[in-house]
């Protein structure tokens, strides 16, 4: 017998079955907390009203999360996403009250946005502060302002005098409101630019290693500036959204966005495409999230759920990248 007849069959590697639970982990949870809440309080979340009522809410977080996933995939943190939406907010209700028209309160609450921006950049960009210490200061100064815009008071606008101002947001297309749609069109425009675009592959440059960069030709400068500027416009847009949907305006008006927007983008990071934000991921993330505080609301759990819920969802996201982050390195 030839050596080619005795040699033993080489042995074949074991194949593991995967089910995406690396990149799709979220989904598996979501699905599990839906049919957790279906099983459990079944006539008060299994009803049509539920499903459109995290959608509407959630929408202007998504947008803001959505917004700060640029700045994010620069590697820079911007904590004045929530102040920025408070000040647009402030001024658009303001401007509105004093009959300045939609057009001045609209645009003015955009132009603000990118003003905010372009501090935030000058901060860090030009004078090096760290973007969390530069923002997180910046995001005093916007409470402060919005305080100034409203004296430090509740402005209440009025459903019959402001109602082409409301059909902005409220007006519901195919049974869902308008906010939804704009979110739905804000992701599809920064997945684009994201996915697909020069712009996003430099964002993602700039964000993983800006010295070698710089060294290869990219204004990492420039490339930080025009995320805080994107992040600010899409803050304030959400703003406007806000205050078509409420139609009430408090200094405190966006302080509930922070933490829910900071923990959709770290926890998207570890979905679909792990070790990097991303905009699908970053959707999955919201309305995990959402679908799992409604539930327990709907369940009878205490107010205090939802920030319990987010912080929580904020360490394990941070702690999930951070591992996938290792096992990459």
């Amino acid at each position: 017998m030839t050596d080619l007849q005795t040699a033993p069959e080489a042995v074949k590697p074991r194949r593991r079955i995967n089910f995406g639970f690396d990149k799709y982990s979220g989904l598996y949870v979501w699905a599990a907390l839906i049919l957790v809440f279906a099983l459990w309080i079944p006539d008060l979340f299994l009803q049509v009203s539920t499903f459109k009522q995290v959608l509407t809410f959630q929408a202007i977080a998504a947008i803001v999360a959505l917004g700060l996933i640029i700045p994010v995939a620069a590697g820079a943190f911007d904590l004045t996403v929530a102040g920025t939406l408070t000040v647009s907010v402030c001024w658009t209700a303001w401007a509105l009250i004093n009959h300045h028209g939609v057009v001045v309160a609209a645009g003015g609450a955009l132009l603000l946005g990118i003003l905010v921006g372009l501090l935030n950049a000058l901060v860090v960009v030009k004078l090096k502060v760290d973007s969390f210490i530069g923002t997180l200061g910046m995001s005093s100064i916007l409470i402060a302002v919005a305080y100034m815009i409203t004296n430090s008071s509740q402005i209440v606008l009025s459903t019959e005098g402001y109602a082409p101002f409301f059909e902005f947001a409220r007006e519901e297309i195919f049974g869902l409101p308008r906010s939804v749609y704009y979110a739905a069109a804000i992701a599809v425009f920064f997945w684009w630019i994201l996915e697909y675009t020069p712009g996003g592959r430099y964002l993602y440059a700039v964000g993983g290693n800006p010295v070698a960069s710089r060294l290869a030709g990219v204004r990492v400068g420039r490339i930080v500036m025009l995320s805080f500027v994107a992040s600010g416009l899409t803050s304030a847009f959400a703003g406007i959204v806000y205050l078509s949907t409420i139609g009430t305006a408090t200094p405190d008006s966006g302080s509930g966005y922070l933490l829910p927007a900071f923990s959709a983008v770290f926890l998207g990071a570890t979905q679909i495409r792990p070790g990097r934000v991303n905009v699908l991921g970053t959707l999955v993330a919201i309305f995990l999230l959402a679908t799992g505080v409604t539930g327990l609301q709907l369940a009878g759990a205490p107010s205090y759920v939802t920030e319990l819920f987010n912080g929580a969802a904020l360490i394990i996201a941070v702690a999930l990248a951070a591992r996938t982050a290792r096992r990459r390195g």
